[in-house]
């Protein structure tokens, strides 16, 4: 590696969207910097890939890199937080906040290979982006300085970015007709901004883009059968195949059926509520088949400590503490419980619900002989009078005080 070559130099998060292509030139005319395009594939639309690269070296780019991150993004990150059924106030399955780790992560380390000076991202300064990127370059990279172009910027609207880009003979397909803010994955597609902003407004069909209209799906079910080992689903209908491709494969079913819609108010970790129309058709089929293991294997006292790690991890993952020992430490938990978590489970897919019919499991604690109601011989009913006994003995005790 020429060791100048890269001299005052920024690796950019480049995605190829207005923000990040009117970026390169202002870091070129403030900081004096070469610009370097780091593009992270992790399964958005092969139309905003193509031709990526010389979209960023008009704009002014040095070097443009586009690295696949697909495969490592499914097994490494989403997998482990459906595994651990993380679900971000309940609802959201994040989409977008699990990705931005992986993307720090690789952009980092494009860096330090490099030798570059500094990152910089195209987060905004109200969003949560900006958090999730900086709090994984301190994790990561705490001597490379960072550059955050809205929080510097005199540029405050699309309309000023177009006139920016157009004073610098700089050609862009960027129009000021954009109406909605759009993040894609192979995970997770999400909708924002347009009529959203107003929570009155009824969510269009401009506002879904990966999913059928459930009232405009198939009017016939469809039945699937997913297998799981170890809290992983490694086959769909029969079919072995890698976590990108299971993934892949259900969000093609997913979607055809109108699954993994929501439309919500959340509370972002700046403090500003925000509304968006989130997709995530084969997320949303998963954790409802891991759940229904679970349901088959997991004591009481697990189970609820399940969920308990579930909503410890959600909020670390919303608020970008993946490069944490926390994080490790979940996940080391919930991979201890999730050695029993196998099995197979027969799923229902029609018109926007996912509907578990079917479940088994070598590791079930299940057993007909004892939840019968009918006659059985293994199970002594008087012996719930002492239980019955023990377990109010307190409520007891306390009546008994207060008759007093």
């Amino acid at each position: 590696m020429n060791s100048t070559k890269y001299n005052k130099s920024v690796v950019l998060a480049y995605s190829g969207g207005l923000d990040t292509s009117a970026i390169i030139p202002w870091i070129k005319d403030n900081y004096k910097l070469k610009v370097i395009a780091f593009v992270a594939d992790v399964g958005q639309n092969k139309k905003d890939l193509q031709g990526i690269k010389e979209k960023a070296f008009l704009s002014g780019a040095f070097e443009c890199h586009v690295i696949n991150l697909k495969d490592e993004f499914v097994q490494d990150y989403v997998y482990p937080i459906l595994k651990i059924g993380a679900l971000y106030e309940g609802n959201y399955l994040l989409g977008t906040a699990i990705v931005r780790p992986i993307i720090a992560k690789a952009q980092v380390s494009l860096a330090l290979k490099l030798g570059a000076n500094y990152l910089c991202h195209g987060a905004t300064g109200k969003g949560n982006d900006q958090v999730r990127f900086e709090t994984a370059y301190a994790a990561l990279a705490p001597q490379i300085k960072v550059i955050a172009p809205w929080r510097e910027w005199n540029l405050h609207s699309r309309e000023e970015l177009l006139v920016y880009l157009k004073e610098r003979n700089i050609m862009t397909t960027a129009t000021l007709e954009k109406i909605y803010s759009r993040d894609e994955n192979v995970f997770h597609m999400s909708t924002e901004g347009g009529l959203l902003e107003n929570t009155w407004n009824v969510a269009n069909e401009d506002c879904w883009v990966w999913t059928v209209n459930p009232k405009l799906s198939p009017d016939l079910s469809e039945y699937i059968l997913i297998k799981i080992e170890k809290g992983c689903v490694v086959s769909v209908n029969n079919h072995s195949l890698t976590p990108l491709k299971c993934l892949e494969k259900l969000n093609l079913l997913g979607s055809k059926h109108g699954i993994g819609r929501i439309d919500i108010v959340e509370n972002r970790l700046i403090g500003i509520k925000s509304r968006g129309c989130y997709e995530t058709p084969g997320g949303t089929i998963i954790m409802k088949a891991l759940r229904a293991i679970e349901q088959l294997v997991l004591d009481r006292e697990s189970l609820q400590w399940r969920e308990e790690l579930g909503l410890k991890m959600s909020s670390l993952v919303y608020d970008g503490r993946w490069f944490t020992p926390l994080r490790k430490s979940l996940q080391s938990s919930i991979d201890s419980l999730a050695n029993e978590i196998t099995g197979e489970v027969g799923i229902e897919l029609y018109k926007g619900t996912v509907t578990v019919v079917q479940k088994r499991s070598v590791n079930s604690l299940y057993s007909e002989e004892y939840a019968t109601f009918g006659k059985d011989d293994v199970y002594n009913h008087s012996d719930a009078k002492g239980f019955i006994n023990i377990f109010s003995l307190s409520s007891r005790i306390r009546a008994l005080k207060n008759k007093k």
